[in-house]
């Protein structure tokens, strides 16, 4: 039963030395454990200011970012609406182009086909007068064999023409 009721000595020494041992906690180790406590607070709140600072960073920089994005999007479309006129009008150029090459092509063939075509109708004309002659010629030879034709011939050329 000693245990559960402590004596007079027993608590006065207890207290004693509690006290004692309070008086040197509060001398010597009270004021450097608030103080790096303190300074413990400080670096927190320090680190939770900078933490909040770049987070408010981060969102501005995100901010940015967004801003710069949407910039760069609206200058590639910018300038991929600029390649496509660029490629439109190269396009309709090379068309315009081939059109008038090929109408002057064909202008040129149309003149060496009625170039060849007046060469070949002379070739004929001239093939054809030369086989009239041939047959106008051995017609009449036949013809002017006979002398007594010769001038039934001349005869008849003779009332033909008129003086």
């Amino acid at each position: 039963m000693e245990l559960v009721t402590p004596e007079i000595g027993l608590v006065f020494w207890t207290t004693v030395s509690f006290l004692v041992l309070f008086f040197i906690l509060a001398k010597f180790a009270w004021k450097p454990i608030m103080g790096a406590i303190d300074e413990r607070e400080r670096s927190i709140e320090d680190a939770l200011l900078k933490a909040e600072a770049a987070k408010e960073e981060m969102a501005r920089l995100t901010n940015e970012n967004e801003v710069l994005l949407k910039q760069a999007r609206a200058e590639r479309d910018l300038i991929l609406q600029e390649a496509r006129k660029v490629k439109e009008q190269i396009v309709s150029e090379a068309k315009e182009s081939a059109q008038k090459e090929g109408a002057r092509q064909i202008e040129l063939a149309r003149i060496e086909i009625s170039n060849q075509k007046a060469i070949a109708l002379a070739d004929v004309k001239n093939q054809v007068a030369a086989l009239s002659l041939e047959i106008a010629e051995k017609v009449l030879r036949k013809q002017l064999e006979d002398s007594n034709r010769q001038d039934a011939l001349v005869a008849e050329l003779l009332k033909e023409v008129k003086l």
